[in-house]
């Protein structure tokens, strides 16, 4: 009886010992996971080094429970260092340098000599030659070992069109109030290839015969230019396209609502604006015939 007795005590111990150990390691990673989320929220990112990482990475191939364990980066984080290790290993695995191997110098020379020697040639041209001299290549190995220029050995956009800026020309209107709320209409004639206001003039009423006497006015004593950029304003009539017809000149009309295809008159008329005319109240016409002159002449 005795002996049964102590028997059960032994397993009570026991049962009680698992109970309080299995406490206590619950209370004691509560208490520092409590600690560690205090520290994620108030310290920085922490810096992990690669063995770091390699040991979530093992640890997570043997123990299913990893990512309630994982506090200081996010699950995600260590699958994405796992593929990462395996890219390492299999570009390890496999020499070293990933990719098709080099082709040989002789090979290498001749595409740079080629390319150099013809600036004008790209990867689809070389790569005929080459076959003719017996080196059969992609036209991407051939683009890959050509010699690359920071300019393109043709002119650029920019080039082109300061070439041909002599044969353009631009007209607008713009509007400004007077000091009695009178709206004087300002016209333009702008010459691209100097960035400069061949003609202008003020009036209170434009009319179709007032513009044409105007495009006369700019182009009939000078050379005038192959075309002619306008917007669709109802004032340019039959009248003024048989009048710039008769000069040679043909009109290019921008679209509906689209002022940035006649830009430079536009930025042209955002600068009379801002560095003239917002100084000033304007009397009248000859008020402001006068500023224009004055500050054109400039």
């Amino acid at each position: 009886m005795l002996r049964e007795m102590n028997c059960i005590n032994l397993l009570i111990f026991i049962v009680r010992a698992l109970i309080v150990t299995r406490l206590s390691l619950t209370a004691e990673n509560l208490a520092l996971r409590q600690q560690l989320a205090v520290l994620h929220r108030s310290a920085p990112r922490p810096k992990l080094r690669p063995w770091d990482r390699r040991f979530w990475v093992w640890l997570s191939r043997i123990w299913t429970g990893w990512q309630s364990a994982l506090v200081i980066v996010k699950p995600a984080t260590v699958v994405r260092w796992h593929r990462q290790e395996f890219r390492y290993y299999w570009r390890w695995k496999s020499g070293g340098r990933p990719g098709r191997p080099l082709i040989d110098r002789e090979a290498r020379d001749l595409i740079r000599r080629l390319s150099r020697d013809n600036p004008l040639w790209g990867a689809p041209r070389i790569q005929p030659e080459l076959h003719l001299l017996g080196h059969d290549l992609a036209k991407s190995t051939v683009a890959k070992y050509m010699v690359h220029r920071p300019k393109p050995p043709s002119p650029g956009w920019r080039t082109f069109l300061k070439n041909h800026a002599h044969s353009l020309a631009a007209v607008d209107f713009f509007t400004v109030p007077t000091v009695t709320f009178q709206v004087l209409y300002v016209f333009l004639v702008f010459r691209h290839d100097r960035r400069r206001v061949v003609h202008f003039n003020v009036t209170s009423n434009p009319t179709p015969a007032w513009v044409t006497e105007q495009i006369r006015a700019a182009f009939g004593a000078v050379e005038p230019p192959r075309y002619l950029l306008r917007d669709r304003d109802g004032v340019y009539g039959e009248r003024f396209k048989k009048s710039i017809a008769s000069l040679g000149i043909e009109e290019v009309v921008i679209a509906p609502r689209s002022p940035c295809q006649n830009p430079y008159v536009e930025r042209l008329i955002g600068t009379v604006r801002r560095e003239c005319l917002d100084h000033f109240i304007v009397l009248n016409e000859a008020h402001l015939r006068r500023i224009l002159g004055e500050f054109f002449d400039y």
